[in-house]
């Protein structure tokens, strides 16, 4: 394992090694998107609606799944740069067990207060019924949710980046077939959306269970005692990953109160189409956060200064290119991408009009997440937690208290462009005082 993260990267092998995982973060966004479009198509914009009602509670799944695999897998391809296996199995062993347990804790609670959560996060009369089967079913996936976000980072760790890839792949066809299947032929309506995406994320869990157990890597599960102090220092250290995964649905559920109260259903469907289109961006930078990890924490770990700043530079340049490259295809092709979710013409125009603020944005998040992830890579939990609270909660939600009382639906639009912008403000300074500049706080 160590022979493929252990060498100097060139610019082509090192985003081709981070690939995979680019890739496979793009097809795990694609299990909420394919249940959006087929919702919204064969079944009606308020079902797309109560689909992004619930979602705060599969991003609650996903960001604490996020904080142990990303802060733990810092920990582990530290671990084996510092040439200790043993320790690295046993942590990786943990982390997934403890993950299995808080997703079964989540799915008691979700089957006991189904309603009042529903209630909660803004469901009204008219999207109850619909956002309840759509949880009570996909929450019954939360263990294959966690094991699945689990595995993309330790696949990556393992030297298997193209198995991961491969069962993403093949987890992202499984859940389009079952969408069409489960909601046109057999009428399922949207517990055929939640069935689909819960099978669809039990693939790589199976598989990477098994794989685990086959000890054909470095890293395989062991026996272990839980040790509180490494995952105290997981916790912390992927705490920014998780703010961005959670924060992802605190905002969700800021929009959809805001939106309802300025244009109702059709704007709540409307934010789903334009977070649609983010968790798409950001899971590609995300992906790529999650492929270069390994790389600069075995880097870190082995003291290899010199690869390290090379890693630092290849990663940043291609981020600033690939952001302004994104941003205008954004631009461009706005009516079109919204025109594949939705037929209702309120909702369209909304989407259409406020996708073209939006995207702009896109300029800025990549940057944002990419300086996080570096951070985290590097066991720096704090400046990474900072960056991430920074842009998904902080600065997000003041310009949404502030802007649309201003703008009205406008502010709501350009309440994320915003709050990136400031972050990156704040991201500059960060990368001046420990990369650009030469004194002791310095990492290379």
């Amino acid at each position: 394992m160590s022979s493929s993260i252990n060498q100097d990267f060139t610019a082509k092998g090192l985003l081709k090694f981070a690939m995979p995982s680019i890739i496979m973060m793009v097809f795990m966004s694609c299990y909420t998107i394919v249940d959006g479009i087929f919702v919204s198509r064969f079944v009606g914009s308020n079902a797309l609606s109560s689909l992004n009602i619930v979602y705060p509670v599969e991003g609650l799944v996903v960001a604490v799944a996020t904080m142990l695999s990303t802060g733990g897998n810092a920990i582990i391809s530290n671990y084996l740069g510092q040439g200790k296996p043993k320790e690295s199995r046993a942590f990786m062993t943990q982390f997934v067990v403890l993950g299995l347990l808080f997703s079964v804790l989540i799915m008691a609670i979700v089957f006991i207060f189904l309603t009042p959560i529903c209630r909660a996060l803004g469901s009204t009369d008219a999207l109850l019924s619909d956002a309840q089967i759509y949880l009570k079913i996909l929450i019954l996936f939360a263990p294959a949710c966690m094991l699945q976000t689990f595995f993309q980072c330790f696949f990556v760790t393992a030297g298997k980046p193209h198995l991961g890839l491969f069962l993403m792949i093949g987890a992202g066809i499984l859940n389009a077939v079952l969408d069409y299947v489960l909601i046109v032929p057999l009428h399922m309506g949207i517990g055929g959306a939640a069935l689909a995406t819960g099978i669809g994320q039990t693939l790589p869990a199976v598989v990477g269970i098994i794989f685990f157990f086959t000890r054909s890597t470095e890293l395989y599960f062991t026996p272990f005692k839980f040790n509180l102090k490494i995952i105290g220092e997981a916790c912390y250290n992927g705490s920014s990953e998780m703010v961005s995964q959670l924060s992802n649905s605190i905002v969700t559920f800021l929009f959809n109160i805001i939106l309802i109260r300025l244009a109702g259903s059709a704007g709540v469907a409307a934010i789903s189409i334009l977070l649609y289109g983010q968790f798409l961006f950001n899971a590609f930078y995300l992906g790529l956060s999650i492929g270069v990890s390994p790389v600069i924490g075995f880097q870190y770990g082995a003291v290899q200064k010199s690869r390290l700043r090379k890693t630092y530079k290849i990663i940043m340049m291609f981020t600033c290119i690939s952001s302004v490259v994104i941003v205008s295809l954004s631009l461009i092709c706005s009516r079109p991408i919204v025109s594949v979710f939705t037929k209702d013409p309120d909702t369209f125009r909304l989407a259409a009009d406020g996708f073209r603020i939006f995207a702009i944005n896109f300029l800025f998040s990549g940057i944002n997440i990419i300086s996080s992830g570096i951070f985290t890579a590097l066991s720096n939990g704090k400046i990474s937690a900072i960056l991430s609270f920074s842009r998904t909660l902080f600065f997000l939600v003041i310009c949404l208290f502030t802007f649309p009382y201003f703008l009205g639906i406008t502010g709501v639009w350009l309440a994320v462009p915003a709050a990136e912008f400031l972050t990156l403000i704040l991201s500059g300074r960060m990368h001046w005082k420990y990369f650009l500049q030469k004194n002791e706080s310095t990492y290379f």
